[in-house]
Protein backbone atom coordinates (compact mmCIF):
# COMPACT_ATOMS: atom_id res chain seq x y z
CA UNK A 1 0.00 0.00 0.00
CA UNK A 2 0.83 3.64 -0.95
CA UNK A 3 1.24 5.73 1.95
CA UNK A 4 2.10 9.88 2.52
CA UNK A 5 4.74 10.22 5.25
CA UNK A 6 7.19 12.48 6.25
CA UNK A 7 10.53 11.56 6.26
CA UNK A 8 13.10 13.18 8.70
CA UNK A 9 16.41 14.69 7.97
CA UNK A 10 18.14 17.76 8.82
CA UNK A 11 20.92 17.41 11.60
CA UNK A 12 20.85 16.86 15.58
CA UNK A 13 18.15 19.40 17.26
CA UNK A 14 17.53 20.71 13.67
CA UNK A 15 14.58 18.89 12.11
CA UNK A 16 13.54 18.65 8.88
CA UNK A 17 10.90 16.61 7.20
CA UNK A 18 10.63 15.85 3.34
CA UNK A 19 6.45 14.78 2.64
CA UNK A 20 7.16 11.74 0.63
CA UNK A 21 4.82 8.97 -0.95
CA UNK A 22 6.74 5.97 -0.17
CA UNK A 23 5.54 2.12 -0.05
CA UNK A 24 4.19 1.24 3.59
CA UNK A 25 6.82 -1.50 4.11
CA UNK A 26 9.83 0.96 3.68
CA UNK A 27 11.84 2.36 6.23
CA UNK A 28 10.78 6.21 7.42
CA UNK A 29 14.08 7.69 5.79
CA UNK A 30 14.30 4.88 3.09
CA UNK A 31 13.59 4.15 -0.60
CA UNK A 32 10.35 6.25 -1.47
CA UNK A 33 8.36 7.24 -4.68
CA UNK A 34 8.01 10.75 -5.00
CA UNK A 35 8.50 14.04 -2.70
CA UNK A 36 5.54 15.91 -2.63
CA UNK A 37 6.70 18.69 -0.11
CA UNK A 38 8.80 19.63 2.87
CA UNK A 39 8.15 20.78 6.62
CA UNK A 40 10.12 23.10 8.45
CA UNK A 41 9.02 23.30 11.93
CA UNK A 42 11.99 25.28 13.03
CA UNK A 43 11.78 27.69 10.17
CA UNK A 44 12.33 31.60 11.13
CA UNK A 45 10.17 34.50 10.47
CA UNK A 46 11.56 34.69 6.86
CA UNK A 47 11.84 31.20 5.50
CA UNK A 48 9.04 28.97 4.20
CA UNK A 49 8.37 26.69 6.72
CA UNK A 50 5.28 24.25 4.77
CA UNK A 51 5.06 23.87 1.06
CA UNK A 52 3.24 21.16 -0.65
CA UNK A 53 2.08 20.25 -4.27
CA UNK A 54 -1.54 19.61 -3.85
CA UNK A 55 -2.37 18.25 -7.17
CA UNK A 56 0.26 15.48 -6.68
CA UNK A 57 -1.39 15.06 -3.15
CA UNK A 58 -4.73 14.67 -4.77
CA UNK A 59 -3.38 12.54 -7.15
CA UNK A 60 -1.82 9.93 -5.28
CA UNK A 61 -5.03 9.81 -3.16
CA UNK A 62 -7.36 8.93 -5.97
CA UNK A 63 -4.69 6.22 -6.57
CA UNK A 64 -5.26 4.60 -3.32
CA UNK A 65 -2.37 6.18 -1.23
CA UNK A 66 -3.22 6.53 2.39
CA UNK A 67 -2.34 10.40 4.62
CA UNK A 68 -0.41 9.74 7.90
CA UNK A 69 -2.15 11.56 10.93
CA UNK A 70 0.75 14.03 11.02
CA UNK A 71 0.51 14.68 7.24
CA UNK A 72 -2.86 14.88 6.57
CA UNK A 73 -3.22 18.06 10.05
CA UNK A 74 -0.62 19.71 7.53
CA UNK A 75 -2.22 18.80 4.27
CA UNK A 76 -5.55 20.68 6.22
CA UNK A 77 -3.30 23.52 7.29
CA UNK A 78 -1.97 24.08 4.07
CA UNK A 79 -5.39 24.24 2.23
CA UNK A 80 -6.34 26.68 4.70
CA UNK A 81 -3.45 28.71 4.37
CA UNK A 82 -3.55 28.71 0.73
CA UNK A 83 -7.47 29.67 0.26
CA UNK A 84 -6.93 32.76 2.63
Amino acid sequence: MVVIRMARGGSKKRPFYSLVATDSRDRRDGRFIERVGFYNPVAGDSDEKLRIQMDRVTYWQGVGAQLSPSVARLVKEYSKQVAA
